[in-house]
């Protein structure tokens, strides 16, 4: 427990840094720009890799920061892009929780395939199969759990935990090869 409340704590201070507000700031823009690319699948589903950018953050920044990332990744693509849905709390939470669970998993751990399976798991049915169908139930009463978002799921999540592991082991290898990321 102890380590982990370190973590959070020194993922707080993250916001103090430079070097991680420069960084967090190119990865809110690439979570934007990836998400203006996501494919609209039906008005209640579709697919989008911007969750890429904030397991980034998540991984080089930490929990806190990664989440700060991800609350402005969401506001300030909602203003750049209205068109994209109305503005929901909800989402922004969600965006946030994202971050902090990203965090959770990658902060100063060693890249496993095995840590990024359960990072995706746990991914997947925290937002996926319960905070954004209940978002959109609340917006616009839409049903809880459709079949659609199930198949869906399932058949995105090989996908998604290949291009993460990718990312993250990418990330990994440049951060320990570089000073860039290191304070």
């Amino acid at each position: 427990m102890g380590n982990f409340l370190a973590d959070i704590r020194e993922s707080a201070n993250q916001i103090k840094q430079v070097r991680s507000l420069t960084g967090g700031a190119m990865l809110t823009a690439i979570n934007i720009i990836l998400n203006g690319m996501r494919i609209i699948v039906s008005s209640f589903l579709e697919i989008s890799f911007a969750f890429l950018a904030i397991a980034a953050a998540g991984m080089l920044y930490g929990p806190v920061m990664a989440g700060i990332i991800g609350v402005l990744a969401d506001t300030l693509g909602f203003f750049l892009s209205p068109a994209n849905g109305a503005f929901f709390p909800g989402f922004t939470l969600s965006a946030f929780l994202s971050g902090f669970v990203f965090g959770l998993f990658f902060y100063k751990k060693k890249i496993t395939l095995k840590r990024v399976i359960a990072a995706s798991i746990v991914h997947m049915v925290l937002f996926n199969f319960i905070l954004t169908p209940i978002w959109l139930n609340i917006m616009y009463g839409s049903v809880l759990m459709s079949s659609a978002r199930i198949i869906k799921s399932i058949a995105c999540f090989p996908i998604d935990t290949a291009l993460l592991y990718l990312v993250c082991k990418t990330v990994e290898t440049v951060k320990l090869k570089s000073n860039v990321f290191n304070n």
